[in-house]
């Protein structure tokens, strides 16, 4: 479900896309120190950003490396870590290891079950270490199997599960002065994120027959339009309650890169599968017609 929260490299000046990519780059060395080469397949654009956000609000200082990447041999590169870095890392080592076990359980996945069972002791550690984040997660992958099951049609509960679980993550110190605004952040973060997903599937989920919240909104309304115009409405507005906490917040440190990130970096993913999406439609004549024909309770007039 992760990864939709990724900087706009384009808008972004050279000097601060070396800075965002050293973060990443320390997050990525900080889940091989922590949980060992396994560790870095669970790195994340989402969890990078957070790493960012809570160096600029807490102004933390930050440990320079020059390293030689095996993935990118070619140039040393730099990375940042501090006391974000560890947290981010433990993060997302518990979605990552709760996901797996959760998709064993669901679709009986032995390959889930086997990665699962590879982080099931650091998975213990870290649970030890955050309770409460813990809990969150756990809570909301019962409740999200629930409303699957029951093929819950309502958009803003469904994907408010995954932003009341977001938002316990993003509160870094529970008994801080920002810990509500940064629980707010991470509110909108998390039903941006969930609905961006469940866009991206559409298609995949309808012919697999799969629940997804917003084949339902697909069916109710007339025409494809309507429901890109309806939907990129939801993905703004939750995007900009986002961007209201953040600069809520008093981040100078990063601020521009935060800013990159939130006004336009989360909607490059989104405008690639419109890109794509029309692409498609326009080398397949007949199925732009379909696709485009008002429609009357479902049936075409």
């Amino acid at each position: 479900m992760f990864g939709y929260i990724n900087v706009n490299r384009e808008k972004l000046n050279e000097h601060d896309c070396h800075i965002y990519q050293s973060y990443y780059c320390g997050l990525c060395r900080k889940l091989r120190e922590e949980f060992g080469r396994k560790g870095q397949m669970l790195l994340n654009y989402d969890m990078a950003f957070l790493v960012v956000l809570l160096t600029g609000l807490y102004e933390l200082k930050s440990e320079k490396t020059e390293f030689i990447c095996g993935m990118h041999p070619s140039k040393k590169r730099i990375a940042r870590c501090n006391e974000a870095t560890g947290y981010a890392a433990a993060m997302n080592l518990l979605l990552a290891a709760r996901n797996f076990e959760d998709d064993w359980n669901d679709d009986h996945s032995h390959a889930k079950k086997a990665l699962a069972q590879m982080f099931k002791k650091d998975y213990g550690r870290i649970r030890d270490k955050y309770p409460r984040q813990e809990y969150a997660i756990t809570e909301y992958l019962r409740k999200l199997g629930q409303a699957e099951k029951q093929r819950e049609r309502n958009v803003d509960a469904v994907a408010g599960l995954t932003g009341e679980m977001l938002g316990e993550i993003f509160v870094w110190k529970e008994k801080d002065i920002w810990a509500e605004e940064l629980r707010c952040l991470g509110f909108y973060m998390g039903k941006f994120i969930y609905l961006m997903d469940a866009y991206e599937d559409i298609e995949k989920d309808r012919k697999n027959n799969n629940y997804n919240v917003l084949g339902f909104m697909r069916q109710e309304h007339a025409t494809k339009q309507d429901f890109e115009t309806i939907s990129r409405l939801m993905l703004t507005s939750m995007i900009a309650e986002c961007a209201k906490s953040f600069e809520r917040l008093p981040v100078l440190l990063h601020a521009e890169i935060c800013r990159n990130i939130l006004y336009s970096g989360v909607w490059t993913k989104y405008e690639y599968l419109r890109h794509k999406s029309q692409a498609k439609r326009k080398n397949n004549p007949k199925k732009r017609k379909l696709t485009e024909e008002p429609r009357d309770n479902g049936k075409p007039l």
